[in-house]
């Protein structure tokens, strides 16, 4: 910020008092009206992080008019120099954010908690900050100024003693978001995603009731699922029972006893949970419940309510909710009971209601830790699997100790036009920082669906679980084939998928596409891959480079494969020319890259989005390559030369060998044994 500049700072008091201050460019200090106000900036772990400190004078036995509850406080940052396009991550309701794509720091919407910066020869991303007591968030302020506003949710007060922001500068955008996540897990006392665990049942498909049945879910409707899931084949591994089976008093939403709903579930769960894993492959089964409890939190006065007083909190607006300070007890009660059911984890939804819970009651960050240190501590007795849901307000988001998994987007809606774009544009750009803390979930979809294979496409992507929430009788097998082996496993991507730097600061609904970038396992080596969606209703042309996936670099490289999944082409590029297409109107397609090796580059499962992170491993040995692959199916490989004889668990299969180009394949019957296969030139 500029010396000669000066800060502006906006106090609104309780009684309806405003105060306007001007900060000195010397010292960045405001002392009048009865208030004093300091801004300092200091450099730690290569990020620059402001912070605010404000003291209002009050009188000895008479009215004070101290900071209201909400945005007591707004502060106006001079800028040295305006960039060229901001990419604003805005809270466009409680729960959720979505990217708005803006020319200067007027146009940040409210509610933005993270934004990145281009300027001509840098990046910048600037994050405001989640304190100990006040949360801040970006919003729309002056061409020269970037405006933050800070609250607490708490009235009354008369100091304020909290960080303001964080941001970082780099040439390399994808490091300086790194770098700033990076010290705020260091600051806040949590993990990154690399030391988070993803719970072994998201490794699998799954199946969520939901959009299957909604809150009129039931034991009936769980049996009848399972098995159409053993009697269509479907590898389908969890099941995850979700609102509409809590025992609940539905005016006002309250919870009133930990086992289900007896007219849904009339035994409990555990008979049913039981012989559904006895039947078939079905190995986990989850419940969605609201991190209050329900949506309203816990009845007072019921059974529950006086069995679990003493790890309940009541709030000012009179809800009665897990404790923010003993509710980890609730959580263990609860999930004893659970776990003696055959549940093995929860979904935990309404998490961003913090605020709403404990207005006027805490802090929201205060409450907002508490809470989530309350659940992950119960929920050990879930052995930690929990799916974090509405929850991507980033008090939320930087409260959670080590929990493995978050929603993020707003729900998958079925019936709502337009509604797989709007949901492609929110995980994609919520995971260029959701990925940093989590590993991320983009929600359900259904295999029966005009929209079911860019869906799919999409879920192979995302590295992140995968789960369907068809009806009863509409799972459609084919689609979800591409996404797992036979036994069910994920062939699951390294991180969550990513836009491509050309497409960050750009509107892909407004022209253009969008480009997802991620990383597998290929061997001992790394494969990658970019997704194509054009968002429009018109022909689209896009271009690409392997050097446009970062994790490329490391692979010891100079040209790389690349195949055309869905029109099964093969070409090549080296790492930083250019490949130049054209898509068709809300069209997609899939370019698989591969590191070009000296004779070959297996394919693996021809049939699998992501079907080369099935070579287990790789060699070559003069004029001989061999591959092991995890299962069997059609399997593919480019190479420059007709093969003389090919060899699968050494036996001769070289008359089956197809060719198309220089891609070549041979049809196996599918299988789960693992294969070796061995191409002589």
């Amino acid at each position: 910020m500029e010396k000669e500049k000066r800060i502006r700072c906006q106090i609104f008091c309780q009684r309806g008092k405003t105060i306007e201050a001007e900060l000195s460019a010397d010292t960045k200090a405001y002392e009048g009206d009865g208030i004093w106000i300091w801004v300092s900036e200091r450099e730690e772990g290569g990020c620059r992080l402001g912070k605010l400190r404000l003291e209002m004078k009050n009188e000895s036995c008479r009215g004070n008019d101290n900071l209201r509850a909400d945005r007591p406080i707004r502060v106006s940052l001079p800028m040295e120099e305006r960039p060229e396009q901001i990419t604003a991550m805005y809270l466009f309701n409680e729960w959720w954010t979505r990217p708005a794509f803006v020319a200067g720091f007027a146009e940040i919407p409210e509610k933005t908690q993270v934004a990145f910066l281009r300027y001509k020869d840098r990046f910048s991303c600037i994050i405001p900050m989640v304190g100990r007591e006040y949360k801040t968030c970006l919003t729309g302020g002056e061409e020269d100024a970037l405006c933050l506003e800070m609250t607490s949710g708490l009235g009354g007060r008369r100091a304020v003693d909290d960080p303001l922001y964080v941001m970082a500068e780099g040439s390399d955008l994808m490091e300086v978001i790194h770098r700033v996540f990076s010290w705020l897990a260091s600051y806040k006392g949590i993990l990154l995603r690399t030391k988070r665990r993803i719970p072994e049942m998201f490794t699998y498909l799954g199946w969520c009731s939901w959009d299957a049945f909604y809150r009129e879910v039931s034991e009936e409707g769980i049996r009848e699922k399972a098995k159409e899931l053993l009697e269509k084949k479907v590898p389908v591994r969890w099941m995850l029972i979700d609102d509409g089976w809590l025992s609940v008093e539905q005016e006002g939403e309250l919870l009133t006893d930990f086992m289900p709903d007896p007219e849904k579930f009339p035994a409990g769960f555990k008979a049913m949970t039981q012989e559904i894993r006895e039947q078939g492959a079905i190995r986990w089964f989850g419940v969605w419940h609201a991190l209050g409890g329900y949506w309203g939190g816990i009845r007072p006065g019921s059974r529950l309510a006086c069995k679990e007083q003493p790890y309940l909190y009541a709030t000012a607006n009179e809800k009665l909710i897990p404790s923010p300070f003993t509710g980890e007890r609730f959580y263990r009660d609860w999930y004893k009971v659970l776990r003696r059911e055959g549940i093995d984890f929860v979904k935990v939804d309404g998490q961003s209601a913090v605020p709403y819970y404990l207005e006027d009651s805490l802090p929201v960050c205060e409450g907002a830790r508490g809470m989530h240190e309350a659940l992950e501590g119960g929920a050990s007795y879930m052995d930690g699997a929990i799916v974090n849901c509405m929850g991507m307000a980033m008090e939320n988001i930087l409260a959670r100790p080590s929990s493995g998994l978050s929603r993020n987007s707003d729900d998958f809606m079925p019936e709502k036009e337009g509604g797989f774009a709007e949901h492609l544009l929110q995980n994609a750009y919520n995971s260029l920082y959701h990925d940093e803390i989590y590993h991320c979930d983009w929600d359900m979809f259904w295999t029966v669906h005009a929209d079911s294979v860019e869906h799919s496409l999409l879920r192979a992507v995302s590295g992140g679980p995968v789960y369907v929430s068809d009806k009863v009788g509409a799972t459609d097998p084919k689609i979800l084939r591409p996404l797992a082996y036979r036994d069910g496993r994920l062939l699951m991507m390294e991180r969550s998928a990513k836009p491509t730097l050309d497409c960050i600061f750009s509107d892909p609904m407004a022209g253009g596409v969008l480009k997802l970038h991620n990383v597998a396992p290929w061997g001992e080596d790394k494969g990658g891959g970019i997704a194509v969606y054009n968002l429009t209703k018109d022909v689209q042309s896009f271009t690409f480079a392997p050097e446009e996936i970062p994790e490329l670099a490391e692979v010891d490289a100079d040209a790389y494969w690349v195949f055309d999944y869905f029109q099964e082409k093969v070409f090549s590029l080296d790492r930083g020319e250019r490949y130049t297409g054209t898509i068709q109107p809300e069209g997609f397609g899939w370019f698989i890259f591969l590191p070009r090796k000296k004779t070959a580059a297996c394919l693996g499962l021809l049939e699998k989005y992501v079907g080369f992170t099935a070579v287990e491993s790789s060699w070559e040995d003069g004029d001989k390559a061999v591959f092991v692959i995890r299962e069997a199916g059609p399997i593919g490989w480019i190479a420059e030369k007709d093969p003389q004889k090919v060899l699968v668990n050494a036996v001769d299969v070289t008359g089956q060998v197809k060719k198309e180009g220089k891609l070549f394949w041979v049809d196996l019957a599918e299988g789960s044994a693992k294969i070796a296969v061995s191409v002589l030139w």
